[in-house]
C-alpha cells in the first residue's frame, strides 16, 4: 500500500439547482469567499490557478490545479493538480429533487516531505483533516447560494 496515496469521495446535497451549483463551482477564484480552508487562488490563465489550502491540522498545502473539462450540460468540472498533492479531484453535479447532489472525487499522491515522513501514523488524522475540510466547504456553500 502506498500511505501516500488518498482517496476521496464527498456527496453534498445542497439546496439550489444544479445550474446554480455550477456556476458557482466553475469559479475557483471565489472560492476563497464561501470555503474558508481555501486561503487563496491565484489564477495564472483561464484554464489554471494556484490554490493554497489550510484546515485544521498546521500546515498549508499549495496546488497548482489546471482544468481538464468543463462541461455544463454534464454537470463535470474536473482538474489535475501538482505540487504538494499530484492527482486529480473532479466535481460531478445531478439534479435531486429541487436541491443538487454534488459528488465530489479526488485521487491524490502527498509530496510535502513533512506529510510524506508522517504517512504512516498520520494518515487517520489526515483524513480526518480533509472530512472536516470538506464539512466547512458543504456550509459555506450553502451559505453562498442562500446569499446569491
Amino acid at each position: 500500500m502506498d500511505w501516500n496515496r488518498y482517496r476521496f469521495r464527498t456527496l453534498w446535497s445542497l439546496p439550489a439547482a444544479p445550474t446554480a451549483v455550477y456556476a458557482v463551482l466553475e469559479r475557483p477564484e471565489d472560492y476563497p469567499r464561501w470555503w474558508p480552508q481555501v486561503r487563496t487562488v491565484t489564477l495564472l490563465d483561464d484554464r489554471t490557478g494556484v490554490f493554497t489550502i489550510r484546515s485544521v491540522l498546521p500546515y498549508a498545502m499549495n496546488v497548482t490545479a489546471r482544468e481538464t473539462r468543463r462541461d455544463p450540460v454534464a454537470g463535470v468540472l474536473e482538474i489535475a493538480m501538482s505540487g504538494d498533492l499530484d492527482g486529480w479531484a473532479r466535481w460531478t453535479l445531478s439534479a435531486d429533487g429541487s436541491g443538487t447532489l454534488a459528488r465530489y472525487e479526488q485521487v491524490v499522491s502527498v509530496n510535502k516531505p513533512l506529510l510524506r515522513v508522517l504517512a504512516v501514523p498520520g494518515r487517520p488524522v489526515f483524513r480526518l483533516n480533509h472530512r472536516l475540510m470538506m464539512r466547512a466547504g458543504r456550509r459555506g456553500l450553502v451559505r453562498y447560494l442562500e446569499a446569491v
